[in-house]
């Protein structure tokens, strides 16, 4: 279930609820019960990384593997003589 964040336009009091996607918004403030309860617009706070189906499964090709791994940029060549940004000076 979704966080939500709310906050209160009377008294400024802000507010998490653990709801379901289905439930309806609130309305009454916890802390001053008026009806002026306003859902805030907010980004989630994670990222999915590590050996789960999201890292291994679905990709194809040479796509970037945020859990390790890491491959040398295709622009750094030990065959064409050289990498001007000193990123592959170990190779």
């Amino acid at each position: 279930m979704p966080i939500y964040e709310y906050q209160c336009q009377a008294c400024g009091h802000e507010h998490e609820a653990l709801q379901k996607m289905s439930d309806p918004v609130l309305v009454h403030c916890p802390a001053c019960s008026r009806p002026e309860l306003m859902k805030k617009i907010s980004a989630a706070g994670f990222r999915l990384k590590g050996g789960g189906w999201y890292e291994t499964d679905f990709k194809s090709g040479n796509k970037k593997n945020v859990a390790g791994e890491t491959s040398a940029p295709a622009s750094c060549s030990s065959t064409d003589g050289g990498c001007s940004s000193g990123a592959c000076s170990a190779q």
